[in-house]
């Protein structure tokens, strides 16, 4: 722990008496308790000796000192408040904890002090549910706690739209992902939908199981570090598992829900269509956005619309060096002034070709936008969603692979797996037609076979790949699986390979059924 700047058990230790004794007098506590939380996670020979501390300080006696000289603010409440962001983020031993319920019990019992009795129950209640946390708890977090009170998290959801949902320390992703469908009617759905943490450049499921209040944590420190409002977290409900894209009524939100997706797909380039087809596409996304063509209507910028990839490959299709420069050898010019000068001039007239490449693919968008006058906004969803049907992967998703091999020794480099509910099929990056397709019924097998190499099965084939998506691909097929299976009523037999270094939390379900 000398990498986290710990220095000795026993050094350790003193130090956390001594913020202990600087919580009864500070008027910002949060700060000092999250570093006392952050220790104790960090060091878990301090556990006990924290709550040992605390159930001293807690104690009966101790109380009736307190209430009969103080007539402000009980300083000792602040040990409670402590006692309480602690049963909501580690457990001490089994022998502290249950000598801890009998204190807990005992000082309900005496009936001291009301909000004292508030506190014990609260804790007793907490100790029932907490099962152990990645991170402490948040701001916001411990403030609920130290009034004993929910937090509302903020979820968004595809479009503009967001929900505030009321969560404690021990609400799980499932039970957030169950709130919102209810609260947005989504509970009949034939498909499934998850949560997921993203900003404006990634994002990932969560873990069904996954605690929100941690999530919340990490998006804290994330922003602490970075203020970058384009790197800043947030969490999304969104279509997971994808059942049945052709019986979604086109009234329903779960509809908006899939357009938005599918166009997500389209500007990251992830849905193979030629460059017309993604033209048609680009002028119906701004049909639906702003209705019909206006030369005063402000639109989003190119990369809102079309994928920025393809605007790439057009202007590098042009010569970077204008007709009659000399062509020097790279060894002769390099590490010389003329050398990083020259480089600069092509550097510059590849972000000149982008510039005019861009205001070409717009212009062509605005004018196939001036030719949907009259369409209204769920004919232009239903237009774009047709187009988008061609590709025969539709409602698959995606993950980069970076080397593929099957059983017969043929390999190939960068492509896309695609995972969807009938079959895991392989493409190459920006081809519509798969290398290679298993159906689901074919699958005998699947899992990680070490720290970056995930296996499928299928009869005598044997396919494997490198990704760095190894455990988002994990959850997604354990979760198609598992809601296939649920529609059938039955039990196919697919085993699920893992190697028993892994954490189980890489093969939960991240979402389920509405």
């Amino acid at each position: 722990m000398a990498s986290k700047g710990y220095t000795s058990i026993r050094e350790e230790a003193v130090r956390l008496f001594n913020c202990l004794q600087q919580l009864e007098s500070a008027r910002e506590p949060i700060p000092l308790i999250q570093g006392i939380l952050q220790t104790c996670l960090d060091l878990r020979p301090l556990r006990d000796e924290l709550y040992c501390q605390l159930i001293k300080q807690t104690s009966v006696t101790n109380l009736r000192v307190q209430t009969q000289t103080q007539t402000q603010l009980n300083p000792q409440l602040r040990y409670w408040q402590l006692l309480t962001c602690m049963s909501c983020t580690f457990l001490p031993s089994c022998s502290i904890l249950r000598y801890l319920r009998f204190h807990l019990k005992r000082v309900q019992s005496l009936s001291v002090d009301s909000e004292v009795e508030s506190y014990a129950s609260f804790i007793a209640q907490a100790l029932e549910k907490t099962r152990g946390r990645e991170c402490v708890p948040s701001w916001e977090e411990i403030q609920g706690l130290m009034g004993r009170q929910e937090i509302l998290c903020t979820v968004h959801y595809p479009g503009p739209g967001c929900c505030q949902i009321p969560i404690t320390s021990h609400t799980t992703a499932n039970e957030v992902v169950r709130k919102m469908a209810e609260r947005l009617g989504l509970q009949d759905s034939r498909n499934t939908f998850a949560l997921f943490e993203q900003n404006s450049c990634w994002e990932k499921a969560i873990g069904g199981s996954t605690i929100i209040a941690d999530v919340i944590t990490r998006f804290e420190n994330l922003s602490a570090k970075d203020p970058d409002t384009d790197s800043q977290c947030r969490l999304c409900f969104k279509l997971y598992c994808l059942l049945d894209t052709d019986n979604i009524s086109t009234d329903s939100i779960e509809y908006l829900f899939l357009y938005e997706q599918c166009h997500e797909m389209v500007v990251r380039g992830q849905l193979p269509a030629c460059e017309d087809d993604l033209l048609s596409l680009a002028a119906l996304r701004l049909q639906c956005l702003l209705g019909d063509f206006s030369a005063l209507s402000p639109y989003p910028p190119l990369e809102q619309l079309f994928p920025a990839e393809v605007v790439e490959a057009r202007a590098l299709l042009a010569p970077v060096d204008p007709p009659g420069c000399p062509s020097f050898p790279g060894g002769l010019l390099a590490g010389t002034l003329w050398g990083h000068k020259r480089r600069q001039e092509q550097d510059q007239r590849l972000r000149a070709r982008l510039r005019e490449e861009g205001a070409v693919v717009m212009s062509a968008i605005l004018e196939r936008w001036k030719a949907l006058a009259g369409y209204s906004r769920r004919d232009s969803m239903a237009a774009y969603l047709t187009i988008a049907r061609q590709w025969s992967g539709f409602g698959c998703t995606l993950y980069e692979v970076d080397f593929y091999i099957s059983s017969t020794g043929s390999f190939s480099q960068k492509l896309w797996l695609g995972v969807a509910a009938s079959c895991v099929s392989l493409y190459r990056q920006g081809e519509a037609e798969a290398l290679e397709s298993l159906p689901i019924g074919q699958i005998c097998s699947y899992g990680v076979s070490d720290s970056n190499t995930f296996r499928i099965t299928a009869g005598d084939r044997d396919l494997l790949f490198e990704t760095s998506k190894l455990t988002e691909i994990m959850q997604l097929m354990n979760a198609y699986f598992s809601a296939t299976r649920r529609q059938l009523g039955k039990d196919d037999c697919i085993s699920m390979e893992t190697n028993p270094k892994l954490h189980p939390s890489l093969l939960e379900l991240p979402s389920h059924p509405v």
